[in-house]
């Protein structure tokens, strides 16, 4: 142990941290050696993990070492002087170019004792660096913001000129001879590269292309709603659709199956975006789906995701346990997936083994075994299950529990010393455990394996520019699922306009979950048959949340509309 602790040269603020007994010393050294596994900072690393707050670390480090302090939600951004220091240098040191006066550079620093990071910035500026205090994740939001902001500047760019100069892979090799030559031509491709840079900018998850009678639309998925955004002539319809097949190397002489392909887009130096790519022979041609597959959305952290605090205690609770089962359930496109690789980079330390299978793997995450469902192979849910179990694992991941084999492989695994994740279709919390017994799982099995069902759907935020109060009757609230009480004590109900700001008055998207861990009571009730709505009825005994109580608090604090919350939760 001593040999490895001399192997890291812990920050002067790492050695007050154990002065000021915030940490024990062997503590500090586990913590170093894992934010190097990670490629994180120290600082980082404890307020990623949870070992301190990030607030209360930023404080201590300004007072002691007699650095400013400041707060990153009151700063202009407008301030900051561009391009002036290399991103490279930028994400590699966690530092911020805040502002420039004269020859003097204020850099945002969580660790004012990082003298590297420091140095190098001077070096690479010729400007005296001064180090500010800001909180951690406050800084590790504002570089991903001001880089995600130069991406953008760069996609942009391509909107106007040199589309057909995009960087563009493809996925596995198919056959690909015999190529109408008509596909290649700058317009078609300056088209469907903007069509994708367009995507990509707007914020959208899917991008279809329809064919039809007698015209041809493509459509995007924004915040979980379709919006159409073009339609090109029908007569170059074949030619969009044989360029993606072409992008992501699928066979474009086959027109009568499916097929399955991925385009990696190189959009930066630092930034590339993937699309899974379905398309599907329909009555006029081929429709071609393309879901957006970016790996940022996984890194989002817990407190994005949209908890109320009891459920994200729950949720970290059973995640660190050392075996059992949690399932998360809800409909295509509801956020089961970055549920899930919210745990798993929580869960993702050199001294856990994670593996995980899916149809297909979505997120892509160093440090975790990823597994590629190919049933033409053999390779099914339940045969990569077999494999995991002799592979010495921790943390399993099952994209989705489908039959009864991977559910008996699964409930096994969790019985017998690992943790075990995935995802089942039901409506809600309640209905998973009836479905795992309608499968022919036994209830003694599903009450001594699983730990915890989680049920979520996303909603629309409101846009914070353009949001309105409405004036409801109180009988309407009351009808809506809102008590006395609340009512009573007053809140405000806002709906949506529509500004330049948003996409009809709606920005973004947060979770809405109904976190429900397999208490005792629940877990006699499985073994003795209950069904979903005894289930249901223990659950809210305990006090547990339904979807539409939590979407109904999102709407109290003003963060979505009743129409949202019925959308997503009617019955």
């Amino acid at each position: 142990m001593a040999k490895d602790q001399a192997t890291f040269k812990p920050s002067g603020l790492a050695w007050r941290l154990v002065k000021e007994q915030l940490i024990s010393e062997s503590q500090m050294h586990a913590a170093y050696q894992e934010a190097r596994a990670k490629g994180r900072t120290f600082v980082q690393h404890l307020v990623t993990e949870n070992i301190l707050e990030p607030r209360r670390i930023a404080v201590l480090a300004s007072h002691e070492f007699g650095v400013p302090l400041l707060d990153l939600d009151a700063f202009d951004p407008g301030l900051m002087p561009m391009n002036l220091v290399d991103e490279r240098l930028i994400t590699k040191h966690r530092a911020l170019p805040l502002m420039r006066r004269g020859n003097r550079l204020f850099l945002a620093l969580s660790d004012p004792t990082n003298e590297q990071a420091i140095e190098e910035i001077r070096f690479n500026t010729g400007l005296i660096t001064e180090p500010i205090i800001v909180e951690d994740h406050k800084l590790g939001a504002a570089i991903d913001k001001t880089l995600h902001a130069q991406d953008t500047s760069l996609i942009g760019d391509f909107a106007d000129a040199d589309l057909e100069k995009l960087q563009i892979e493809g996925g596995d090799d198919e056959d690909t001879e015999n190529l109408d030559a008509n596909i290649d031509e700058a317009p078609i491709v300056r088209y469907v590269n903007k069509i994708l840079v367009d995507a990509i900018t707007s914020g959208a998850s899917d991008i279809h292309f329809e064919p039809f009678e007698k015209f041809f639309r493509i459509r995007f998925r924004q915040d979980g709603l379709l919006r159409e955004v073009a339609n090109p002539p029908l007569n170059i319809a074949g030619r969009l659709v044989s360029r993606l097949k072409v992008m992501s190397r699928m066979n474009i002489a086959e027109r009568r199956v499916p097929q399955d392909g991925r385009i990696k887009l190189k959009v930066s130096r630092t930034r590339d975006i993937d699309f899974r790519v379905n398309t599907l022979p329909t009555l006029y041609g081929e429709k071609v789906v393309l879901r957006i597959l970016d790996s940022s959305a996984a890194q989002v952290g817990i407190d994005a995701l949209g908890f109320e605090p009891e459920q994200r205690e729950n949720f970290l609770k059973a995640i660190q346990k050392p075996y059992g089962m949690i399932l998360v359930t809800g409909p295509t496109g509801s956020g089961k997936t970055v549920s899930l690789y919210t745990a798993l980079n929580i869960l993702n330390k050199p001294e856990i083994n994670i593996s995980t299978v899916e149809d297909p793997v979505e997120i892509q995450v160093a440090g975790i075994n990823q597994v590629n469902l190919n049933p033409k192979s053999g390779l099914t849910f339940a045969e990569a299950l077999r494999a995991f179990l002799r592979q010495d694992p921790d943390v399993i991941m099952v994209g989705e529990i489908r039959d009864l084999e991977t559910a008996e492989i699964a409930v096994k695994a969790a019985q017998t010393g690992h943790l075990v994740l995935s995802t089942l279709h039901t409506n809600d919390a309640p209905q998973t455990l009836t479905r795992l017994a309608n499968m022919g799982v036994p209830p003694f099995n599903i009450a001594s394996s699983v730990l915890l069902i989680m049920a979520q759907r996303l909603v629309r935020r409101l846009c914070i520019h353009c949001r309105q109060p409405l004036d409801l009757p109180r009988a309407a609230m009351l009808e809506e699922g809102f008590t006395e009480e609340e009512i009573n004590q007053g809140f405000t109900v806002y709906g949506p306009v529509g500004c330049e700001k948003c996409n009809k008055g709606y920005r973004g998207r947060i979770g809405i979950f109904q976190v429900m861990p397999i208490s005792e009571a629940t877990a006699r009730l499985i073994m003795e048959g209950g069904n979903s709505l005894q289930l249901a009825n223990q659950a809210r005994r305990e006090g547990i949340s339904d979807l539409r109580q939590s979407g109904l608090r999102k709407v109290k604090a003003g963060i979505t509309s009743l129409e949202e919350v019925n959308r997503v939760t009617r019955d």
